[in-house]
């Protein structure tokens, strides 16, 4: 399955990431944890140490819309596999949180949990199934994934109440060449198209590697090629704003050495409705990493979400059109995590 000639550390984390939750989920490496990406030039802001932005502080309307703040579960695995979802849903409720979004529905959870009792379970909490992210495919016919079992992918989605479900996989099933992602992004359609039938939005969420350039046509970017083919009305996107500064980091020019400049908020602010979710995840730049961050709390790194979510939330009729859920895919510990991380989104307020 390897696209890559070499060990790749964001392809070794899925790998791992399907074995721990059952599902192929494929997310961020486990390894990147201090080395993610994005050079100091290219990262957007500075945030202080204390997990209040520089001059976030102020009378401003608050830049987290009400209602829509998140947390990717997957940042919590080893506290759902040690105290079950119960305690966990109990602690994001304390911190403010309103929505979840799962990476399995187990993830090793203490004591065994069926679909209708974890549905029940958040809402009692105040926290919304947002979405949840399921393998794209697999080898194995079985497999819970979207090429695999669709209709079992999207049974359990409906199940849950889900508004949005997706993957965390890259569209790399057959290659890294254009015409392998118009075939990926066919898929996606077809994906899509199933899910809105159910009243649900498909959607990938990105890594790094997405940002980078067809192996046939270095001239274009796979990221470009993904947008161009699949269907805005069916296939959505989740931005994993570290991963795509990360991206801007690794790929802002091409193979050959020559410029290729992108900023990562362009791409939503050219079509916001096609960004329905967000993950929140920071990093201090650290250029001599191959990835460009060190991944940190949220409040803690170079990202300024102050200046992202407020450009985003600022379009009109989009104040409320995006859920914003927080995510570290190792976080020190993972409850601090997400109590600092609701604390320091919270706190942002738009500038006067």
């Amino acid at each position: 399955m390897s696209r890559f000639s070499q060990p790749d550390p964001e392809l070794t984390h899925r790998l791992t990431r399907r074995g721990m939750l059952g599902v192929a989920a494929g997310a961020t490496a486990a390894a990147l944890l201090g080395t993610a990406a994005s050079p100091a030039a290219a990262a957007p802001g500075t945030a202080s140490t204390t997990g209040t932005a520089s001059g976030a502080a102020g009378r401003g309307r608050p830049v987290l819309p009400p209602g829509r703040l998140g947390i990717q579960l997957y940042s919590l695995r080893d506290k759902v596999s040690t105290l079950g979802f119960a305690p966990v849903f109990a602690e994001l409720e304390k911190y403010g949180y309103d929505e979840v979004e799962f990476a399995g529905y187990t993830q090793g959870s203490a004591g065994p949990i069926t679909l209708a009792q974890l549905k029940r379970l958040a809402r009692n909490h105040g926290l919304n199934p947002i979405g949840s992210h399921v393998g794209y495919y697999s080898d194995d016919p079985n497999a819970y994934t979207f090429a695999q079992n669709l209709t079992k992918v999207l049974d359990d989605a409906e199940a849950l109440g889900l508004k949005h479900i997706g993957t965390a996989s890259g569209p790399f099933r057959y290659g890294s060449t254009v015409d392998a992602w118009k075939r990926a992004a066919e898929e996606f359609n077809t994906y899509g198209a199933a899910a809105k039938a159910r009243g649900m939005k498909f959607y990938q969420h990105n890594h790094s590697e997405e940002f980078s350039f067809a192996t046939d046509n270095p001239r274009v970017r796979l990221y470009d090629v993904l947008l161009a083919e699949t269907d805005p009305d069916l296939v959505y996107l989740e931005m994993d704003i570290f991963w795509a500064y990360s991206g801007q980091f690794r790929f802002s020019k091409r193979p050959d050495g020559t410029p290729a400049p992108f900023e990562p908020l362009d791409y939503v602010l050219k079509q916001p409705h096609r960004y329905p979710l967000f993950h929140v995840k920071d990093g201090v730049s650290d250029p001599a990493n191959t990835y460009g961050y060190r991944m940190v709390d949220v409040g803690d790194g170079d990202i300024d979400y102050q200046r992202f979510i407020s450009a985003v939330t600022r379009l009109r009729g989009q104040r409320l059109a995006h859920h914003w859920q927080a995510e570290h895919d190792n976080p020190t510990e993972s409850f601090t995590f997400a109590r600092r991380s609701s604390e320091h989104l919270h706190s942002l307020r738009e500038k006067c």
